[in-house]
């Protein structure tokens, strides 16, 4: 039913190119095809080579480099007059947009993609871009607005056959049904999806299909060696592929796994070492919940009540600005944990009042 997964935004003379490529040496072949593009004045090739160098550099988490590639990819394609390569930079300056945090402008950038892709005929880019919408408003917490779109992406890529696309829709459709409680129905769908993932030999999506499981492992099952085991596989993948964002995300999970576990001392450590991952790479998101995480192991290992409810009130400050509804319904059922609810009327009062112990971003 599924061919082969591939990287459609590995272009040009980066086909050759596979969707498990490391992205070390994605961005040395793309960089190198950049700049002969460039120096032949081809300006369609340098917009697409300019894209694998734009997402190489992203998802190593170097986000100025990110930026001025998918900003200088656009401008290629603009000058070549190629609507779907236009769209293609969009696409990747959006999710960019969304990895730091920028949801206003990841939507405004993925719906342009959307609409010069169909505009272009470049199908492939109208669906990427509509599914960098979907996941947007699912980060967001937005799941009502966003569940019908994932089940139509996915929907639309079973039926091309594609398995990347399928798999992300999977696991897109899996995480609501895991933050809305449905465990079972949850972890069904990352199994689906782990499963393609394997027969597509899609090890990106086979990686992240792992951290889900893992988490219902741990949060249904209350199985956290078994949770660490597929962690501990998938870190594998992330460390082969240079996939610093999953594998900060992949830490992140093992101290939550820990965490639940009642090994609190250790998944301060996890905590910590995500924390400054996601702090290397400029991704608030994942250093929000991280700093979530360590507030809370740092409260079980016997930190004061006060700093525990200023810090907090400080993130819940934090993850309102930055529009993150389910993170900050986290926060609030940490305060309730912890019996700070009350402390969260004031945020801005008690984080001021715990600025020498608060981590302030």
């Amino acid at each position: 039913m599924y061919g082969k997964a591939f990287a459609p935004e590995y272009q040009g003379a980066l086909t050759t190119l596979s969707v498990n490529s490391s992205l070390t040496d994605v961005l040395a072949a793309g960089t190198e095809q950049l700049q002969a593009a460039e120096r032949a004045g081809r300006h369609g090739e340098a917009a697409r080579s300019g894209l694998a160098v734009a997402e190489a550099h992203r998802r190593l988490g170097q986000v100025g480099d990110a930026d001025r590639a998918w900003k200088a990819s656009y401008r290629a394609a603009r000058e070549a007059d190629d609507t779907a390569a236009m769209a293609w930079a969009l696409w990747s300056g959006g999710t960019l947009a969304r990895q730091r945090g920028a949801f206003p402008l990841a939507r405004r950038l993925l719906q342009l993609a959307a609409d010069l892709g169909e505009r272009g005929g470049d199908i492939v880019v109208r669906g990427y871009s509509l599914a960098g919408l979907a996941e947007t408003g699912r980060i967001q917490g937005d799941y009502e607005a966003v569940h019908r779109l994932h089940e139509q992406l996915l929907a639309e890529a079973r039926r091309r056959g594609e398995a990347r696309h399928t798999v992300w829709a999977l696991e897109g459709i899996a995480q609501i049904h895991r933050n809305t409680g449905s465990y079972d129905t949850a972890y069904a769908l990352f199994e689906e999806a782990a499963e393609i993932a394997v027969r597509a030999d899609d090890r990106r999506g086979h990686a992240w299909a792992l951290r889900g499981l893992a988490d219902i492992v741990s949060v249904r099952d209350g199985d956290a060696e078994r949770a660490l085991a597929l962690l501990s596989e998938a870190e594998t993948t992330c460390r082969a592929m240079k996939l610093s964002s999953a594998l900060a995300y992949n830490h992140k999970m093992r101290g939550n796994v820990l965490y639940r576990a009642g090994r609190y001392a250790e998944a301060r450590d996890l905590y910590e070492q995500a924390l400054a991952e996601f702090r290397a790479m400029s991704e608030p998101r994942g250093e929000a919940l991280s700093r979530l995480g360590l507030a809370k192991s740092r409260a079980r290992l016997g930190r004061d009540h006060a700093e525990t409810a200023a810090e907090l009130a400080e993130l819940a400050g934090v993850l309102e600005r930055i529009g993150l509804r389910h993170a900050r319904e986290m926060v609030a059922r940490a305060q309730e944990e912890f019996g700070v609810v009350a402390d969260a009327e004031n945020p801005a009062e008690h984080a001021v009042a715990g600025a020498g112990a608060v981590s302030v971003r």
